[in-house]
């Protein structure tokens, strides 16, 4: 389904553009990710590649749409992820029967899957009492039972502690491992340096810079990432 390319996308609410003429190509492969400070526009920019938002102007295409009448293959985890009032098992069951995996394998491989994600002893917990971690853990396993081909993660360790953060960053780390392609956002710069393979940086709506993650912390070729990146490296 990839590449994914935008073409002079902007989004505007009342009047105010949010995200201000797009212009970009992701293709699969490298872990992308969106960096910029808080109100930058990455999670709006997100919400539009997945199709949660439709675009003001411009284009949004994938490869892929519509061949066969296939739906895409792809998923989202949000910085508070909805749990249902289900238990965790029934939180990852849900979504792949909704998606249409067979009755017969989906008990297996949600068990699965919440082994992998070290969930195993809350199987059969209702998940809205689980910790800020585990239902990260949680939605994360509930995504990747369903084998997507690309994984939108907005700002997915944001409001956890630093040993949660490295269990969530382990996590997406086998997800990649898998072939899943990740396209992130975040505006910690030690995360970025620790998963992305790119760096998509942007400032008030607009896609800044593009380049390979060593060399954007290396020499970042726009004044607003280099100050974006001397104003964080206090933290």
């Amino acid at each position: 389904m990839l590449p994914l390319r935008l073409e002079n996308v902007s989004f505007a609410i009342g009047g105010r553009r949010i995200i201000d003429s797009v212009s970009v190509e992701i293709a699969g492969g490298p872990r992308t990710v969106i960096l910029g400070p808080n109100g930058a526009g990455k999670s709006v920019l997100m919400r539009l590649c997945h199709g949660l938002f439709e675009p003001t102007s411009g284009a949004i295409e994938w490869r892929g749409a519509g061949v066969n009448g296939r739906p895409r293959q792809q998923a989202m985890v949000f910085q508070r992820p909805v749990m249902l009032r289900r238990s965790a098992l029934g939180n990852v069951l849900y979504g792949m029967r909704l998606a249409g995996v067979a009755r017969g394998e989906c008990d297996l491989r949600a068990r699965d899957m919440l082994e992998v994600v070290g969930l195993a002893h809350v199987t059969d917990r209702p998940a809205r009492v689980l910790s800020g971690g585990e239902q990260q853990r949680l939605a994360l396993a509930r995504a990747w039972a369903l084998n997507p081909e690309v994984l939108f993660l907005d700002e997915p360790t944001a409001n956890l502690d630093p040993a949660a953060t490295r269990e969530i960053e382990t996590i997406i780390g086998a997800i990649h491992a898998g072939g899943t392609k990740i396209i992130m956002t975040t505006h910690n710069l030690g995360q970025a340096r620790r998963l992305a393979d790119e760096i998509l940086f942007i400032h008030e709506g607009r896609l800044v810079e593009r380049a390979p993650v060593g060399e954007f912390f290396a020499g970042p070729a726009s004044a607003e990432a280099r100050s974006f990146i001397k104003g964080e490296l206090p933290w």
